[in-house]
């Protein structure tokens, strides 16, 4: 009666916090599982993560904006076709970044003429970053389709007044320049471009045939990859001077009239019509006051 039953269950053990649990934390609450990462990820702030009003939806674009390369389009179209989110929400959350200051969204005119939207992130609003602070890098290609942006041509000299027929004549100048070397085919925006430095040297007594021959001599054998850079580069660099200024015309001498005789005197004298000299004008003049 004293041995023990082998078939009652065994006494529970009492669990102690921190030694039975298999991971020694609390059951309620995250548990981080991290692995540290060593390559392919994205430092993302506190501030941001745990942003106090900023939207959760908000917030997750902000970290996939973070995380692309850039160059990466992040339009709403974009996005709209990315995630399930449909555009008014990836809009709203956009705004939202906007008011807090992880993004600005700029409308700037390229070399083209086109307007496109430049989006910049800020991973810490209120703190601009070394390559911000620098010249603006140009923007990567997304796909191997889509055109690199052209940079803008360098500045050619201008004429003191844009006159509309010496413009012409400059614009007439490049278009002939293809005939003198195919390689000098010119773009009607290049053209326009370039003009004010043709107009620039004909202003200055430079005839049409000495411009052309003065872009189109000593031409570099190898490709030209942009024509329009490589012309506004002679035009300002071998830019003549001004011509002399031209001392003013002399004035023109006094017409000489035919001789006359006197019908007082019978004196000879210049006039262009006859009658008396000039002595006997005065004579006259004087008999007159007395008279």
């Amino acid at each position: 009666m004293d041995s023990e039953n082998p078939s009652a269950p065994a006494r529970a053990q009492s669990r102690i916090r921190g030694k039975n649990h298999p991971d020694g934390h609390r059951t309620a609450g995250v548990v981080h599982d991290h692995v540290r990462h060593t390559e392919n990820f994205t430092v993302i702030g506190n501030d941001l993560a745990q942003h106090p009003e900023l939207s959760l939806l908000a917030i997750g674009l902000a970290c996939h904006i973070q995380s692309v390369r850039p160059g990466t389009a992040v339009d709403i179209k974009t996005l709209a076709a990315r995630f399930p989110e449909g555009p008014t929400r990836i809009a709203a959350a956009l705004r939202e970044l906007e008011t807090h200051g992880y993004l600005r969204r700029t409308r700037e005119r390229t070399a083209t003429g086109r307007i496109v939207t430049r989006t910049i992130s800020c991973n810490r609003p209120g703190h601009r970053g070394a390559r911000e602070q620098t010249t603006p890098r140009p923007a990567r290609r997304t796909s191997p389709e889509e055109p690199a942006p052209r940079k803008r041509l360098p500045a050619v000299p201008q004429p003191s007044r844009p006159w509309t027929a010496l413009l012409q004549t400059a614009v007439d100048v490049l278009s002939g320049l293809r005939r003198e070397d195919p390689r000098l085919l010119l773009s009607a925006t290049d053209a326009e471009h370039l003009a004010p430095g043709v107009a620039a040297w004909l202003e200055r007594d430079v005839t049409p045939t000495a411009v052309r021959h003065a872009l189109t001599e000593n031409l570099p054998h190898e490709p030209l990859i942009r024509p329009a850079a490589f012309l506004a580069h002679r035009l300002t660099a071998q830019l003549p001077p001004p011509p002399p200024l031209r001392p003013p015309a002399p004035p023109a001498p006094e017409p000489r009239h035919r001789l006359q005789t006197c019908e007082g005197c019978d004196r000879a004298f210049r006039s262009p019509t006859p009658g008396h000299c000039r002595d006997c004008r005065s004579a006259q003049h004087v008999a007159g006051r007395l008279a």
